[in-house]
């Protein structure tokens, strides 16, 4: 077994597992389940990536506070980062995340500043914008700091390219927050496999790839046809109010080939699938990009082979809808087993 210097050296290296029974026939589906980080979600990537950038270019000193807005998952990250390296870590985020998200990350010892859910993404990182400003904290920028992508790019990215290596890559299906991996991913892609078409996901709710807007903040009466007001959806850490630098740069750039839209109801749907059917357990936003895979299987050739990402695992959600319908105690069927 491998021996580790710290925790932080665990980050990353997640296994490509195949799925057998949903996916359809005719095609190799993969997913790459990022839950196997040692946080549980793809954003420990970035926190370690941006952390230790920050170090190398003197931005970030012994001592400094760290500050991020988060829904969660990144703060988890940056949590765990910044107990290791002594760093203290305010975070702000959105009160309508997940109470477990803000648990966890108070339990790192991060300090955890809540803004109204009406504020949105942009409510939290202005708030975090201020409180850096005010106290001279280092603030990670996790939606448009180059190192985000950076790291993507040089393990997710290498990670896939080195587990297809001689062998088919057709699609790759990921969803987007920060932006980061599918930027850090998609360019080495491009380069590499240039013949692996990248398929994005995002709630059917807040379509901003493919309406190409922002959403609007809040419903304030100003609603039209052409910019309804926003709906909340419950696909926590994707499409805040805004788009992201590092996505639009991937869409600027042309690395996406595919946007899918994902209604709740079957991201939700594919969450327990993939629980129940692959006993791999797994987040709402990891459903909604596994939902979208497989719209990408029902239309590809036979033969094809996709991988989609799932970004963090399905104890986030305990408080959420996902779990709405699970019960605590014993039901019917359960009592009668018992006798």
């Amino acid at each position: 077994m491998a021996k580790f210097a710290n925790i932080l050296e665990t980050v990353g290296r997640t296994p490509v597992v195949k799925i057998g029974k949903l996916a359809p026939p005719g095609v190799d589906l993969y997913v790459k389940i990022e839950a196997f980080n040692p946080l549980g979600s793809v954003k420990d990537r970035l926190a370690l990536g941006i952390i230790e950038d920050a170090e190398r270019t003197g931005a970030l000193k012994p001592g400094h506070t760290v500050i991020e807005a988060t829904s969660g998952n990144t703060g988890i990250g940056l949590a765990m980062v910044c107990a290791q390296k002594g760093y203290p870590l305010v975070v702000t985020m959105a009160d309508s995340f997940s109470v477990e998200r803000r648990k966890l990350m108070r339990f790192l010892g991060a300090k955890v500043i809540l803004t109204p859910a009406a504020e949105r993404g942009t409510g939290m990182v202005r708030k975090a914008n201020e409180l850096a400003a005010k106290n001279g904290w280092f603030l990670t920028r996790q939606f448009e700091n180059e190192a985000n992508a950076d790291y993507h790019s040089k393990t997710t990215a290498r990670e896939i390219v080195d587990d297809f290596a001689g062998g088919r890559l057709d699609y790759f299906v990921t969803g987007f927050g920060t932006g980061g991996t599918l930027k850090g991913v998609g360019r080495v892609l491009a380069m590499e496999r240039p013949e692996t078409k990248i398929v994005v996901s995002e709630p059917a709710d807040a379509p901003m790839l493919t309406s190409g807007e922002a959403q609007p903040r809040r419903d304030d009466g100003s609603a039209t046809a052409s910019h309804p007001a926003w709906k909340p959806h419950p696909i926590q850490g994707w499409s805040p109010d805004f788009i992201a630098k590092l996505t639009g740069d991937a869409v600027a750039a042309g690395m996406v080939s595919r946007v899918i839209t994902v209604v709740t109801a079957d991201a939700m749907q594919c969450s327990r699938d993939l629980a129940q059917k692959e006993g791999i357990f797994v987040g709402t936003s990891s459903g909604a990009t596994f939902s979208a895979a497989l719209r990408v299987c029902a239309d590809s050739p036979k033969g094809s082979v996709v991988l989609c990402m799932l970004p963090d695992t399905g104890e986030r959600y305990l408080s959420t809808g996902l779990f709405a319908d699970i019960p605590a105690d014993m039901t019917p069927e359960e009592i009668a087993i018992a006798g």
